[in-house]
């Protein structure tokens, strides 16, 4: 063996333990870029032109698939710079503060829109509207991130979501472990205005969803600067 070959394996070996660190970083700053393009767009009136009316069932279905494969942490990097949603709209901000939740909210199941933002069920209802707001993330493996603690959530817990210039506070009235093909949850309930998280569960190897649903608890205010 040449003598230069142990300083290439032992470069190689680095690179391979600092790889999870260095994505995990881009992922955040992409992630940061986004929201504050989505904070941007939460100031001003939402286009409903470029918000799908399509059926909510199969996309709900194609985010299923997707929570399922995780939040492709160790697979291509992230991109160093945010890009615009590959498809659909920015649609606000979800803020979750006692979980230290604050992400973009986006209509467009793709595997990179759900690398950093809460991706919107197309064809659920949207925030202060009579229906059902259906948001999915991923439970990140990484502390904090996505929807990582969405299993510490509580009943009363306030949510809000920064969309067209209003803010609008939800709260939490129900938590429920469903199994995957439990299309139900995103069905709205008559007079009231919903919101629901969806996640996968467990963290790790998920079988089922996590929803967490919440309800309109007063009227909108100025959305946030």
């Amino acid at each position: 063996m040449k003598k230069g070959w142990p300083y290439v394996i032992m470069l190689l070996g680095l690179c391979v333990v600092l790889y999870p660190s260095v994505n995990g970083w881009l992922e955040d700053r992409t992630q940061d870029q986004l929201l504050q393009k989505a904070e941007a767009a939460s100031r001003q009136p939402l286009d409903l032109s470029k918000v799908s009316g399509e059926a909510a069932v199969p996309d709900y279905e194609k985010i299923s698939d997707l929570l399922d494969e995780g939040d492709g942490a160790g697979a291509e990097p992230a991109e160093a710079d945010a890009k615009d949603p590959q498809e659909g709209e920015i649609l606000g901000v979800i803020r979750y503060d006692k979980l230290k939740i604050k992400l973009p909210v986006v209509e467009g199941a793709t595997k990179e829109n759900m690398r950093s933002a809460a991706v919107h069920v197309t064809g659920t209802g949207l925030a202060g509207a009579e229906g059902n707001m259906a948001l999915a993330a991923h439970r990140a493996h990484k502390t904090g991130r996505l929807f990582n603690r969405l299993n510490e959530a509580k009943v009363g817990d306030v949510i809000e979501i920064d969309q067209g210039g209003q803010t609008y506070r939800y709260e939490v009235d129900k938590i429920h472990i469903v199994e995957p093909t439990d299309v139900w949850v995103l069905d709205p309930v008559q007079g009231e205005k919903g919101l629901t998280l969806i996640t996968c569960d467990p963290l790790v190897n998920p079988t089922h969803r996590l929803i967490v649903h919440a309800v309109l608890s007063d009227s909108p205010s100025s959305a946030a600067n």
